[in-house]
């Protein structure tokens, strides 16, 4: 089937181990880099309607499996991670980061400081309504535009994405290009920055941040994130069901659930992505068997099992 010749980048056959945070995954047909909206436009308007594509970002919070993906999968790059600002609003690229986002923003006296600690990309966090320390995306999301399938732009509101915890109804093969936030309020750039570095100390002291991994594993059972409050009560974290299970520090194959954060699943070197769903199954029933509660997977698990 013909494949347009877009003005970006266009790699066939290309292993996902290297575009993922786990490093794990097998080729997928084509990675295709737009240079810019018009190039993605463009592209997917010239697309034969049967390929399918897969939207990802920097892979930080996604299994991709040991077979592959037969579609093409499209990764915004550098001229999608602008960073704008408005009065309060934000206007920045799907590509950018949360973390930058987070910085530039105290830079300038805004609060958006729970981005800080948040792996990945604004579209990510768009996708899986992503949250820490009681807030979320849906808090800050003002409107967004996207690329369909068909080639044609998309206005995205609350109404049509209807956030949820750690989900959205975005569709999966559109593509968000742009995105407009609105701070939660306005403090000095001193107490904003001092706020983050508290941050990332407590995460690196709770998270095992050196090690290859894709964030949380798996969803609260609560239905809420952890608010870094005193008063936070723990009963249904998905952290503490897995501990009460036995599965703090559980291996199987090169994958192993961490000793420090026991709902972060780690690639220890050698571990295939068989290595790594089957242990995130493993946990899932031990968990169920001690406590009759289902996990439900907060990792993206995309692709197709090595057919060996």
């Amino acid at each position: 089937m013909q494949i347009p010749k877009p003005r970006g980048r266009l790699l066939p056959n290309r292993n996902l181990a290297e575009f993922t945070w786990l490093r794990v995954g097998g080729p997928a047909d084509y990675i295709f880099q737009p240079a810019d909206t018009e190039d993605l436009v463009n592209f997917l308007d010239s697309l034969p309607p049967p390929v399918p594509i897969l939207p990802i970002g920097v892979g930080s919070n996604m299994i991709v499996r040991d077979g592959g993906i037969r579609a093409i999968v499209v990764r915004l790059g550098s001229g999608f991670n602008r960073i704008e600002f408005e009065g309060n609003l934000v206007h920045c690229g799907a590509a950018a980061l949360d973390s930058h986002i987070a910085r530039r923003a105290a830079d300038k006296g805004l609060d958006l400081t729970f981005l800080r600690t948040i792996p990945g990309t604004i579209g990510g966090a768009l996708k899986m309504n992503a949250g820490c320390y009681g807030s979320y995306f849906s808090d800050i999301f003002v409107s967004a535009t996207g690329v369909g399938r068909d080639g044609k732009k998309l206005k995205l509101t609350n109404e049509n994405l209807k956030f949820s915890y750690r989900k959205s109804d975005l569709i999966q093969e559109v593509v968000v290009t742009d995105v407009t936030l609105r701070c939660l309020g306005r403090e000095t750039p001193e107490n904003l920055h001092k706020r983050m570095e508290e941050q990332l100390v407590k995460r690196d002291e709770t998270q095992p941040t050196k090690e290859r991994t894709a964030g949380s594993t798996f969803r609260n059972p609560a239905g809420f994130s952890s608010t870094g409050m005193p008063t936070d009560t723990h009963e249904l974290k998905a952290w503490k069901l897995i501990d009460d299970a036995g599965c703090r520090g559980q291996t199987l194959g090169g994958a192993q659930m961490s000793q420090k954060h026991p709902n972060f699943l780690i690639n220890n070197g050698s571990a295939s992505a068989h290595d790594l769903e089957a242990l995130g199954e493993l946990v899932r029933k031990k968990v169920y068997d001690n406590c009759g509660l289902t996990l439900e997977w907060e990792v993206l698990r995309v692709g197709e099992p090595n057919k060996e």
